[in-house]
């Protein structure tokens, strides 16, 4: 059986101890393997689930051609025969859903709304407001629009048989409303992915719960769980497990045998009671557990087994996030999500990065990728300033909350001047 410590090693700059961001992003990304199992689900149930076949359009969208406005159809020879002005007698009018009856002939059009089928002998609309109507004839003039104007053919949005969605697709809104249009009710789509996470520490304590000297609230569970939900990944919540080797192989084999991926918080450090990465490392298979990142400096990647050893029982992918909540954050969505994606069937869409003008110095030490906090904002001119939040420790979760994007300074910089231009990611579309 290859290991991920094996496949690891072939990276480039590959450093368990202090692995370069690049580095770890290409080995999560290479151990991620989408879910196997299809299921068929009612279109309305099918809204953020992950398309698991292309959708073949069954028919074509419009079903006929059309008129993409209010006005008068007509055979569009007419702009030629009748120079300067052309004068058309209505012959009736077309609605949508309610079609004229009788080829038109020359010199005749029928008025029509938009989405209502042209009327046979009939390739132009004219609109209602370019026309002069008296009684039932209407005036235009000819150089007012070309033939074949504001006419919708079949199949222009949507040929039969041509792929409406590719798999891999996550549904949106837009598209349910694209395959109702095409009359499917029913939609394949992959297994939702299952994520079992727990955080550890004798320290923390569930809300409701009294705060003991020297506690603190477990706000990583919290955020995990939110930031599975907004992904619509089924998350398994296993609660708070104590410092105890005991209690958190059990914890991890349980969560092995009922998810795909298992999420830690905490115990990953080099403290005397972070216990998380010596059973990971007894049991599982581990591929690094140190980042040359902040925050997020102590991460694990690895598998466990649900029988307690490499190769017994259910496997599942395994990330032994820091402890520090806003670490918990920046690992999960610059490490973790990706991964996620990968194994929810989606195909992956890069986060855009844009440019932006720091509005103050920054320190920043080289040999590690730093993602700070900060508020961009946009002048009158397009151009975006960003500005960090403050103190950007990793314990400080109100960063995270007042910021609107990720200052990402890459491995190799040093220090920012003011003006200077920096990438951000904005927290819009991530977060």
């Amino acid at each position: 059986m290859t290991t991920l410590n094996d496949f690891s090693r072939c990276i480039v700059q590959y450093d368990p101890h202090a692995l370069p961001v690049s580095s770890a992003q290409a080995i999560v990304r290479e151990w991620a393997s989408p879910v196997a199992a299809v299921e068929r689900v009612p279109l309305h149930d099918a809204l953020d689930r992950v398309l698991a076949e292309d959708i073949v359009s069954p028919i074509n969208v419009p079903a006929h051609d059309n008129s993409a406005m209010d006005g008068y159809a007509f055979d569009g020879a007419s702009l030629e025969a009748q120079a300067g002005t052309v004068s058309l007698q209505v012959a009736g009018k077309a609605l949508a859903g309610h079609a004229f009856g009788r080829p038109v002939a020359a010199g005749e059009c029928v008025r029509v709304m938009t989405g209502a089928l042209i009327p046979p002998g009939c390739d132009t609309v004219v609109p209602q407001e370019a026309v002069t109507r008296e009684a039932d004839t209407v005036h235009f003039a000819a150089n007012a629009l070309t033939r074949g104007a504001n006419r919708r053919f079949a199949g222009e949005d949507l040929a039969q048989g041509q792929p409406a969605l590719r798999a891999g697709r996550i549904v949106r809104a837009a598209d349910l409303g694209l395959l109702a249009s095409l009359g499917i009710g029913e939609v394949p789509v992959r297994r939702r992915l299952r994520v079992a996470f727990f955080s550890t520490g004798d320290e923390l304590r569930s809300l409701g719960e009294p705060l003991d000297p020297g506690c603190v609230y477990d706000s990583n569970r919290h955020t995990l769980f939110a930031m599975l939900r907004r992904m619509n990944i089924a998350a398994l919540d296993l609660g708070v497990v104590r410092d105890e080797p005991a209690a958190l192989e059990a914890a991890l084999r349980n969560a092995a045998e009922s998810a795909d991926v298992v999420l830690t918080s905490g115990g990953v450090s080099v403290g005397e009671a972070d216990f998380t990465k010596q059973l990971v490392r007894t049991f599982g298979d581990v591929a690094f557990w140190s980042l040359a990142m902040r925050p997020g400096r102590p991460l694990a990647f690895g598998r466990v087994w649900s029988g307690g050893r490499p190769g017994a029982g259910q496997p599942a992918l395994f990330f032994g996030l820091p402890g520090n909540p806003v670490a918990v954050m920046v690992t999960f969505y610059q490490i973790v999500r990706e991964a996620l994606i990968v194994m929810s069937g989606a195909t992956v869409t890069p986060q855009p990065v844009i440019s932006a003008t720091s509005t103050q110095a920054i320190r920043k030490r080289a040999g590690r990728t730093e993602f700070q906090r900060g508020v961009a904002t946009r002048d009158a001119h397009g151009q975006w300033h960003v500005t960090p939040t403050g103190s950007q420790g990793s314990g400080v979760l109100s960063s995270m909350s007042e910021a609107n994007c990720f200052l990402m300074l890459a491995h190799e910089q040093s220090d920012i001047d003011e003006g200077d231009t920096v990438d951000i990611m904005l927290f819009d579309g991530l977060v």
